[in-house]
């Protein structure tokens, strides 16, 4: 083998290799800079005491997955929340958000094709006598031209990828907003509901307490006549009259106003709001809560919030590959003539093909810029995850406090009113009797009614925690 065949041997063996390492180096870069997959940040240090209470839950029950319609049995009441789900504007406006948000799920899943665009142009052109071609052209020059222009990105670094991952997230944040504003929807139709019926309740305790001191008022007058008792006795009872009488006024006033906020909750106008009795709310569903691990998958917010840190994720992975070149691939192909009647002649045919490889290096540190401020927003959306787990757990313990702390203090207003019951009735008998005096049956009346009434808002309390710990361990949306 002479010496030239050798060199050409050896010059094509380098080729070879250049062309091996050009397809191979892309390969490797993309290994070492490829954009990084999520993986849920650490939280069990926050997961595993978030409820405060003495009943430490024993397995994975929670009422959270049941649906309310079997939690609330109240007919009336569920035909409230099937009316509200559909007519509520804060649902409605959640949907919008839903259906914009679902519009860049399907633009990040079109980021991957190449664009393509089409043009038809005419123009004529003046130019000067004594320029270059002004002369040769007799001064005037008409163009035109119909033409399709093709560009396509290649996806090395994994950029179009995480803005497409980026675009998803952030429709299912918007899906757990949305579930969120329906729990948050039922549990205010409920709790207004019960609301209500406690009014109605008192509203009717305060109409006989009414009636009753009317009654009062006529005895204590014949008591006066009779010596028993002076005008002082009758002014009292004449001012605890008016005092119930202002107090009747109070409720009604409360009750309309509550009816009229109801009623925005329908998605409706100002009106009178259907509805049962108090007495007939019976929630028997065991108050299971579950570990507090489920409520990463149960609680609406919390998922919305961990969306939101996917999505804060893939947008600094975004930002991560503007460092690095973009190849971009263009095709222009179509007619141009300087005639229009010879536009679609084959000899007016053209076509250019390109490809280029852009990196940045100077463009005034937008792209840094872009990438430290996505690193910020990612550590927020982590913080505010972090919080949002941090603050279901705080709202389960709240509502199981107060559910505890609302049954306890049933049983001690029920004997604190029976026990006033009494001592009302048996101050009125020693006053017909002249063995009391008048203030003493006054104010033994006025602690009757006081303890009646918050008998009746320690109910609507009961009531209320159970809604509350429904909607804390992420139930409704179901």
């Amino acid at each position: 083998m002479n010496r030239s065949l050798k060199i050409r041997i050896a010059m094509r063996k380098n080729r070879v290799y250049k062309f091996v390492l050009a397809g191979v180096l892309p390969l490797l870069l993309v290994s070492c800079f490829a954009a990084k997959e999520y993986d849920r940040p650490e939280i069990e240090e926050l997961s595993e005491d978030l409820y405060r209470t003495d009943k430490l839950p024993q397995d994975s029950l929670t009422i959270a997955t049941i649906s309310w319609r079997e939690l609330f049995r109240d007919p009336v009441l569920a035909q409230h929340i099937e009316e509200g789900l559909q007519n509520n504007l804060d649902i409605r406006i959640a949907i919008q958000q839903m259906l914009a948000a679902e519009a860049y799920v399907k633009q990040g899943k079109a980021s991957y094709f190449p664009t393509l665009s089409a043009n038809a142009s005419a123009t004529h052109q003046e130019m000067s006598n004594n320029s270059q071609f002004g002369d040769f052209l007799s001064g005037s020059q008409d163009q035109f031209e119909l033409s399709g222009n093709l560009s396509w990105e290649a996806d090395i670094w994994g950029k179009i990828r995480s803005n497409d991952r980026a675009f998803t997230a952030a429709y299912l944040q918007s899906e757990a907003a949305h579930k969120a504003v329906k729990t948050q929807l039922i549990a205010s139709i409920a709790k207004n509901y019960y609301q209500l019926l406690s009014l109605d309740e008192q509203l009717r305790i305060t109409k006989e307490t009414v009636e009753t001191r009317k009654r009062s008022l006529e005895t204590t007058e014949a008591l006066k006549e009779a010596g028993n008792v002076n005008e002082v006795g009758v002014q009292q009872t004449k001012a605890q009259l008016h005092t119930a009488e202002a107090l009747l006024i109070q409720i009604k006033n409360q009750i309309r106003l509550l009816e009229n906020s109801f009623s925005i909750l329908l998605g409706q106008g100002p009106q009178q709001i259907r509805r049962t009795d108090l007495e007939d709310q019976k929630i028997t569903t065991p108050l299971n809560t579950g570990v507090p691990s489920q409520l990463l998958r149960n609680r609406p917010d919390v998922i919305a919030a961990e969306f939101n840190l996917i999505n804060a994720f893939e947008l600094t992975n975004a930002a991560r590959a503007n460092f690095y070149p973009s190849l971009k691939l263009t095709a222009t192909g179509g007619f141009q003539s300087l005639e229009l009647d010879k536009l679609l002649n084959a000899n007016s045919l053209f076509a250019n093909l390109g490809a280029s490889l852009m990196e940045p290096i100077f463009n005034k540190r937008q792209i840094r810029t872009q990438y430290e401020v996505s690193q910020a927003q990612q550590e927020q959306a982590l913080l505010n995850f972090k919080k949002a787990i941090l603050q279901a757990g705080k709202e389960v313990s709240d509502a199981l406090y107060n559910y505890d702390a609302s049954t306890d203090r049933m049983e001690v207003l029920k004997d604190e009113y029976e026990a006033y019951s009494k001592a009302s009735e048996y101050s009125e008998e020693l006053l017909n009797n002249g063995f009391a005096n008048y203030l003493e049956v006054l104010r033994a009346r006025e602690n009757a009614l006081n303890s009646q009434l918050n008998l009746i808002d320690a109910e609507y309390n009961k009531l209320s925690s159970i809604v509350n710990l429904y909607k804390a361990l992420g139930g409704g949306w179901q």
